[in-house]
């Protein structure tokens, strides 16, 4: 069996197969299926938080660095490319319970996907064994990217525009929340970021902060930067 499978790779037992039959479940799957099945959007959700936490943690514990360089730090191990590495390490997208149409377009190895059911996984551990078993199931895959940084994506795209704009002292940049999409539990935020009310780049994230980083980021590649 699947699962069965999945459990001894990730070297944790449920005590409730449902979390992680629920964690596995696609909403593709979920809407082809009907009759009330969950999908892993609400455990995404709470597995980012969880995930969040466990990360803020060991840094905090573990590196003497100042308030930004962490969270640069933590977002560097918790964004959508870096979770997309550690679920690819478990071969994640082979547990997927997926949809006809998710399937046939490439849905076990679409990084969103695989990044979103890592979520879904941390959190299914969370809640069938708590905090300390979702420790244990992270921290393997957050210490081995931490001892490689060359594998952590993250780029400060504001601070390196900041940086770019600052050489003129007369120019202005502002980001604006210009849209809010999708429920409460699984929001996505769009972001312009403006020069001299000009818009420069136009960004899309799970934080208002992430879709900042992508505003800039765009801003940068109009550049040429």
């Amino acid at each position: 069996m699947l699962l069965d499978e999945l459990q001894d790779k990730i070297h944790y037992t449920f005590q409730d197969l449902h979390w992680l039959e629920v964690a596995m479940t696609h909403s593709s799957y979920a809407n082809e299926v009907k009759h009330n099945t969950l999908y892993n959007e609400r455990l995404e959700f709470l597995g980012d938080a969880v995930l969040s936490i466990i990360v803020s943690d060991y840094l905090f514990n573990h590196y003497t660095a100042q308030e930004g360089d962490l969270t640069k730090l933590r977002a560097a191990i918790v964004c959508e490319k870096s979770l997309d590495v550690m679920a690819r390490e478990i071969d994640l997208g082979r547990y997927l319970r997926l949809g006809k149409g998710e399937e046939l377009t490439g849905g076990r190895t679409r990084p969103s996907i695989l990044a979103d059911a890592f979520e879904a996984l941390i959190s299914a551990i969370y809640m069938d064994g708590g905090i300390e078993a979702a420790r244990g199931f992270v921290l393997p895959f957050v210490t081995a990217m931490l001892a490689d940084e060359d594998r952590l994506s993250f780029k400060d795209y504001k601070t390196i525009l900041q940086e770019i704009i600052q050489q003129n002292p007369e120019e202005q940049l502002v980001y604006c929340l210009v849209d809010e999409k999708g429920p409460d539990h699984n929001k996505r935020f769009v972001v312009e970021v403006r020069l001299n009310s000009n818009v420069i780049g136009v960004g899309e994230g799970r934080s208002k902060k992430n879709a900042e980083q992508m505003a800039a980021k765009e801003a940068l590649e109009l550049m040429g930067k």
